[in-house]
């Protein structure tokens, strides 16, 4: 499968799937990872919102780089399917893509009044991969390939 291809699959997967597992580092370096329902633009880059107080946002506040996963809840080995990614994120403060994302966010995970009151509340994270490893057992297991994006 060429890099097209590749990407193709990966796009297919993050918009097939709701929730990725961010690992972030806290102050003493020890690992933590959270659950977040995301969205999924055009250019790979990854949407979510979270309190500014959480430990994830706390530790992105200090440390922006990330890595993250996504896949498939299965119960047999070749039915595993899912990506790694590391990245940046930032805090996205333009209000446009802001109000934008907050839209498609409430309205794909059929979020009623109260989560739309929380949304406002919360900070818009974005992730931008710069490495991506898509894993898909279906053909043998451990069956992967790479792909690293030039930055910014």
């Amino acid at each position: 499968m060429n890099q097209e291809k590749q990407l193709e699959w990966i796009v297919a997967l993050l918009r097939a799937e709701s929730t990725l597992a961010l690992a972030t580092a806290d102050a003493d370096g020890l690992p933590y990872v959270a659950p977040l329902f995301y969205l999924v633009d055009s250019d790979l880059t990854l949407y979510w919102f979270s309190s500014a107080r959480s430990q994830h946002s706390l530790n992105l506040l200090r440390e922006p780089r990330a890595a993250a996963t996504v896949y498939r809840a299965v119960h047999h080995w070749r039915d595993i399917r899912g990506v790694q990614m590391s990245g940046v994120t930032s805090m996205v403060d333009d209000p446009a893509l802001r109000k934008r994302i907050a839209s498609e966010y409430c309205d794909r995970f059929q979020l009623g009044t109260a989560f739309r009151l929380a949304i406002r509340q919360s900070t818009l994270y974005a992730f931008k991969p710069s490495f991506l490893r898509g894993i898909d057992n279906s053909h043998h297991f451990g069956e992967k390939f790479e792909i690293t994006l030039e930055s910014e």
